[in-house]
């Protein structure tokens, strides 16, 4: 079935609103009703501008190409404009190298001012096929053990648990048998870890049984649902829609999806980068944009990109919560090795870093998921958020987890020079 143009633009509005509406209503706690009204339009218009820059330069990203000009179709005219993005040309160049260098099957990073949403790097590689649609953008990968971040933000915020929760367990550590994870019985063979390791080391038994221990099936889906899945990202490009599907029951089904063993639950790198910046902005999801400003021919400044914010899907007290487990990933977990020599390297003593590993066979494309999704964020309060896919065919020649330390050094680099420089002196 086809629409008249006009007719899409009155749906997309419509929409809009809706969007709007919803996110105003996660932030507009301590407003007035005339205030709320005015965010609301405020944020109506950012999202009606951002979905106008989309139309045009989906296309584009999609194919990793930043123009310095293009024409867009603004509401009822067609207008030509100087584009300049939000992207940092040297942590673009590095990301684009590190593919180039290790060439993976396939590869995606996501890298983003955290405080903001503006997004500094987005890179996309595909083995053979530079051409290739951009693979940052798919929600075709099986979240995996990501969904242990949305499982262990929902007991703390939901459940009252701290990182020091005492899980009893019984299995070994990466498999998910129903005999092991649906009984609570206690024998010689059980375990007992924190949640703050079993985050850390992603023990799928042990978050088998914190969900049926402590949550409620409601409880992860609201949580799923905070952390935009299920939803449209309402970015100046187009990204896919993540997908969570969670039982309305507590059984084997939810412990599949509390530990992300399953291959339905899906993401793309822009939520995930999205997820791991949420946890570092002390609970508040931006959504990112790509497009910093828009310039007519007599040098005008037609658009300018601004922050979009969902609102605070957790308190900052549970994001802190929240972080004390994803810094143990780096430090004694599943990205230890990876970050070894950053964690160590006395000129990055204090910037605080937290990730989160995935690993999980996927169809589309088909291979070996590795993923990390992580933050970094020092005293100026500089916070940055990344996401990096890995899918290897057979062999692995670099691991996501290092690819997220390597843009955290990356961007930090210059930073600690510059202060080495003035201890120095």
């Amino acid at each position: 079935m086809s629409f008249t143009f006009d007719r899409k633009i009155k749906i997309q509005l419509g929409l809009l609103t809706c969007l709007a509406v919803a996110f105003v209503t996660l932030t507009a706690f301590n407003y007035e009703d005339s205030e709320i009204e005015v965010i609301s339009k405020h944020v109506k218009r950012n999202l009606e501008q951002r979905t106008q820059i989309s139309n045009t330069m989906s296309k584009f990203i999609k194919s990793s190409q930043f123009p310095t000009e293009a024409e867009f179709d603004w509401y009822d005219r067609k207008d030509k404009f100087q584009i300049s993005y939000t992207i940092d040309e040297r942590l673009q160049s590095e990301a684009d190298l590190l593919f180039k260098r290790y060439r993976p099957d396939y590869g995606a990073i996501v890298l983003l001012d955290a405080s903001n949403g503006r997004v500094l790097a987005l890179s996309s590689y595909e083995k053979g096929n530079p051409s290739a649609s951009h693979l940052a953008l798919r929600a075709t990968y099986p979240a995996a053990s990501l969904f242990k971040i949305i499982t262990a933000s929902a007991a703390v915020e939901k459940a009252g648990v701290t990182p020091y929760h005492s899980i009893h367990f019984n299995g070994a550590n990466y498999t998910l048998y129903k005999k092991n994870v649906m009984t609570d019985k206690v024998n010689r063979w059980t375990r007992k870890i924190t949640l703050k390791e079993a985050f850390a080391r992603s023990i799928n038994t042990a978050f088998g049984r914190l969900s049926l221990e402590m949550l409620e099936p409601a409880d992860l889906l609201d949580f799923a649902n905070r952390f935009m899945f299920n939803q449209h990202i309402p970015t100046d490009f187009e990204v896919d829609q993540g997908y969570a599907h969670v039982p309305t029951e507590k059984n084997y089904e939810l412990t599949q999806v509390a530990s992300g063993f399953n291959r339905i639950n899906r993401i793309s790198p822009v939520q995930g980068a999205m997820i791991a910046a949420a946890v570092v902005n002390d609970g508040k999801m931006l959504v990112p944009y790509v497009v910093d400003q828009l310039t007519n021919p007599e040098g005008d400044v037609f658009y300018k990109g601004e922050p979009l914010e969902k609102g605070y899907i957790m308190t900052a007290e549970s994001a802190a919560q929240m972080r004390k487990m994803m810094e143990q990933t780096v430090i004694g977990g599943t990205s230890r090795k990876s970050f070894r020599n950053l964690v160590r390297d006395r000129r990055f003593s204090e910037i605080e870093m937290g990730g989160k590993t995935g690993h999980l066979t996927g169809d589309n494309p088909k291979g070996r998921v590795d993923w990390f999704v992580g933050y970094a964020t020092d005293a100026q309060n500089r916070k940055l958020a990344v996401a990096a896919i890995t899918i290897s065919k057979k062999f692995w020649t670099v691991k996501s987890s290092y690819i997220g330390q390597h843009m955290f050094r990356t961007y930090f680099e210059p930073v600690v020079k510059k202060k080495t420089v003035a201890t120095n002196h």
